[in-house]
């Protein structure tokens, strides 16, 4: 058990059995002749007192010496206790976000009490909405991201010496059999497209590596871009030295945060690397330039590179940011079953502050309107690999307005399983800046709710649930204002 750890549940022991006397520092130390200074820094948990010292402290307090040095709290401190026992703190690199693990340490010796009661909030919550550590861990990536901006400079340094190391022309679409060679000819890797076919348990994978044979397991049924993806990926750990890195992909277990973190960044770097951004920023120019939206130059831009469709929506979100100064974004997918009534959103980023839509934790139906859903909605009805739509979605609520652009495509995983990617861009001053096209007159507008049961939205064709929520509200305000008048009538 570490050190610091020992130190910290016997300050936080000694400062409750000391305020549960209602014994000040000063008091503490008139009956110890331990200097206040040094009492101090005990319950802070940066000293840990010598034997004698802590027979001083049983004797004064009068408390059993062995209940004194025990590990073990009371209720009131147990889940305190845990936190700072579990790894969690261990796990998630704090320096990302600016926190010093001893600040955390001081706000929990500081204030235990408080600390407890908001622990035990988090743990309640979590358990309510099922939060996993897996969750939480994503969630932390997630916030990372967004703290960031999802542009990380140091990643498309990286790219860009790749690139001239192996003699990859950025200016030209990558191809995938380039990858493979720097792969097998570079960090002698074995490349096998037979093997995961004999398992049928495993159809829902694309990829398994094994490190020890530096073996390369491939999913047969994978197109060239999700394969170059692949390629890319596995480039970047190699290349930037990731030891802690995931094995599968899509992932089923990790360790440990790193493992998450690498993997988000090995997922940067090829995304990077197989979209540049240079090429990136210059066709958006162009595209953004015009005062009417060029759905076919917008498609030829997606399909111009060796990548899917999410891959270019989400390298999106690097370049908008950064290149453009739009930072009021949000990047969702949605997954549907051909003749279900359900849509799940699967993944989402919130750049700048969380905007709607949100991913809906309490099975509630999302708004038919958007764009997000009327392209899944669409592909499944037609025999088309790729469909796409835009639209300026208008929040009455909230007063935002966000113009969105969606592609749905079919999931080659799963039968008559299909997903949607979008972008949302609020609509600002900003916006108006930089897209001409913002006022073309063929950018359907659209009223939009966040789901049927929170939509304010009359008369709405689209609408599959009632607005209970809405209905709730409405009647709790009727009820109040009648309490109101009666107060007055009575008074």
């Amino acid at each position: 058990m570490e050190e610091q750890y020992i130190k910290l549940i016997f300050g936080l022991k000694l400062k409750q059995i000391r305020t549960d006397k209602k014994l000040s520092l000063f008091g503490l130390s008139k009956l110890t002749g331990l200097s206040k200074s040094y009492l101090n820094e005990i319950e802070k948990g940066k000293k840990y007192p010598k034997t004698d010292k802590i027979a001083t402290l049983s004797e004064a307090l009068d408390v059993p010496y062995d209940n004194l040095v025990s590990l073990k709290l009371d209720k009131n401190l147990a889940p305190v206790g845990d936190i700072l026992q579990s790894k969690i703190l261990k796990e998630i690199p704090l320096e990302l976000f600016g926190i010093k693990e001893s600040t955390l340490i001081d706000i929990v010796a500081n204030a235990p009490a408080k600390v407890n009661a908001f622990i035990s909030t988090i743990i309640e919550i979590a358990q309510h909405y099922n939060f996993t550590r897996e969750s939480f861990y994503l969630a932390s990536v997630r916030s990372f991201q967004e703290a960031n901006n999802n542009y990380f400079d140091d990643i498309e340094q990286h790219v860009l010496n790749f690139a001239k190391s192996y003699q990859i022309d950025l200016n030209k679409p990558i191809a995938t059999k380039d990858l493979e060679d720097i792969l097998i000819e570079e960090f002698g890797y074995t490349i096998n497209e037979t093997e995961l076919e004999k398992h049928d348990e495993l159809d829902n994978l694309r990829s398994v590596y094994i490190p020890k044979s530096k073996t390369l397991l491939l999913a047969k049924h994978i197109d060239n871009a999700q394969r170059a993806f692949i390629y890319a990926k596995e480039l970047a750990y190699n290349y930037l030295d990731y030891t802690e890195r995931l094995y599968t992909f899509s992932w089923i277990k990790f360790d440990n945060f790193d493992q998450v973190l690498n993997n988000f960044y090995a997922s940067y770097f090829a995304g990077a690397l197989l979209i540049p951004r240079q090429t990136l920023t210059n066709q958006l120019e162009a595209l953004f330039s015009d005062s009417t939206f060029n759905s076919s130059q917008f498609q030829t831009a997606i399909n111009s590179y060796n990548a899917s469709p999410e891959s270019f929506y989400q390298r999106l979100t690097n370049i908008l940011p950064k290149d453009f100064n739009l930072q009021n974004l949000f990047f969702l997918r949605f997954t549907h079953k051909k003749g279900s009534e359900k849509f799940h959103l699967k993944k989402e980023l919130h750049l700048t502050h969380h905007h709607s839509p949100r991913a809906n934790e309490v099975n509630e139906h999302y708004c038919r309107r958007w764009v997000s859903l009327k392209t899944l909605n669409t592909i499944t009805d037609s025999n088309d690999d790729h469909i796409f739509d835009i639209q300026i979605s208008n929040y009455p609520e909230t007063t935002n307005k966000y113009l969105v652009v969606s592609s749905a495509t079919k999931d080659p995983f799963k039968k008559d399983h299909y997903r949607s990617i979008s972008i949302g861009l609020l609509v600002n001053k900003q916006l108006e800046r930089k897209i001409a096209f913002l006022n073309d007159p063929k950018l359907q507008e659209q009223e939009v709710g966040v789901t049927c049961e929170r939509c304010t939205i009359s008369n709405c064709a689209q609408r599959v649930s009632e607005p209970i929520v809405i209905n709730r509200k409405t009647k709790d305000k009727t009820t109040e204002s009648v309490v109101e008048e009666l107060s007055k009538k009575f008074s």
